[in-house]
């Protein structure tokens, strides 16, 4: 059964009344989206020559389309300022991590299989977006190669399947990769990068299928992680948090990680309403990332230093059990949090480092409020590590 949704209007009771059996209906070119002009579309044909769209109705009837600056449309309508010159499309260097055709490895406990080239909607500031304007060669459906590095790696013990989103994968597909990587002793954790919780949670909801893998694979000491990405809190919709616990009575464990994006979740009160409602469902607010300098991205871009003190902003307001995440910037050589900032300087620490020894760093750099990237910092004031080669020092 198809449920197709009010896309006319403002949102309304539309989507806490959608029953169980609603199958969204996938769109693929602005020019069948209701809330957009035929004017608009000729407008924006430019962008989407070049950074394509996708959404569903589902997700689509979340928009208030009287509000030009509803950011659930900002997240998934294509506006000009995309076309900004900005950024590198492989910004933090994944290719010199690919290890095997579909896998890289750039931590020295986890492996990422890209599994899939298509997402269930595509996000305006995809940091991943060169997957779909070109040839998607970083993603193979034979995996066949990644798992055999995973398998002569016993130092992976966690796997993530991203893409993409693994979940937009048939369950019967998904099944054969999970099943091969649970036959591989030294993955003890499998986690499934995925935005359908907030794309189409019917995806989950209508599938027992999908359920019963998660319920026969995910381990009392061998867990699933979905690490999903709820970046605004409308997206937590009734089937949404229906979704999400489904996943958790399965015996998943649920993470959520979001960039902050102008115009979409720059704002304390909104972040720390994402943050407090992820708390409330029983989902763990992860990594806040800062915004990648992917082409296109300009528009969405807000400064480091006043993204750090938005995250802390929207921290303050919350309870201890919602104010869990970290904000990183995951950069070519590490995930690398921002962990405090005074009038004249900003400080960070390597979380993970694609060089071992770097694990553990800590560096101070003079206060730069323009710089969009850790590249922008230039002026190192001060380093220690807490982590050497021999281990801690």
């Amino acid at each position: 059964m198809n449920t197709t949704y009010d896309i006319q209007n403002p949102i309304d009771d539309t989507v806490s009344s959608i029953n169980d059996t609603a199958n969204p209906i996938y769109l693929s070119s602005l020019d069948t989206v209701p809330g957009i002009s035929a004017e608009e579309c000729a407008r924006l044909s430019e962008v989407t020559e070049i950074f394509a769209f996708r959404a569903n109705d589902y997700y689509l009837s979340l928009i208030d389309w009287n509000d030009p600056a509803d950011p659930i449309r900002r997240l998934i309508v294509p506006t000009l300022e995309e076309l900004t010159p900005w950024g590198h499309l492989d910004p933090s260097s994944e290719h010199r991590y690919t290890r095997a055709p579909g896998l890289q490895h750039k931590y020295r406990e986890t492996a990422l299989l890209l599994v899939s080239d298509l997402c269930g909607g595509l996000c305006r500031y995809c940091f991943r977006k060169r997957l779909f304007i070109e040839d998607a060669r970083e993603v193979n459906k034979d995996i066949s190669g990644g798992l055999a590095y995973i398998r002569d790696h016993p130092e992976i013990s966690n796997v993530l399947l991203t893409g993409g989103d693994p979940l937009i994968l048939g369950t019967d597909r998904l099944l054969d990769i999970i099943r091969q990587l649970r036959d591989i002793d030294h993955v003890e954790i499998i986690r499934i990068g995925t935005k359908m919780p907030a794309y189409d949670p019917f995806r989950i909801i209508n599938d027992p299928a999908l359920l019963d893998m998660i319920r026969d694979y995910s381990l009392d000491e061998k867990r699933i992680y979905i690490m999903a990405q709820f970046t605004h809190p409308r997206e937590l919709t009734d089937a949404a948090c229906r979704a999400v616990a489904l996943l958790k009575d399965a015996g998943a464990v649920i993470m959520n990680q979001t960039p902050l994006i102008r115009g979409i979740n720059d704002d304390p009160e909104v972040l720390a309403g994402l943050f407090e409602k992820l708390s409330f469902i029983g989902v763990n607010p992860y990594y806040v990332f800062q915004c990648r300098p992917t082409i296109g991205n300009r528009t969405f871009a807000v400064p480091v230093e006043e993204s750090y003190r938005i995250f802390e902003q929207a921290r303050s307001r919350c309870s201890g059990l919602a104010k869990q995440a970290r904000f990183v910037l995951s950069h070519a050589t590490g995930k690398i949090e921002v962990l405090g900032k005074t009038d004249n300087h900003t400080y960070f620490k390597y979380n993970q480092a694609a060089n071992p020894e770097d694990i553990g760093r800590f560096m101070v750099y003079k206060s730069n409020p323009e710089a969009y990237w850790f590249d922008d910092y230039t002026d190192l004031v001060d380093e220690g590590r807490v982590r050497g080669p021999d281990g801690l020092v």
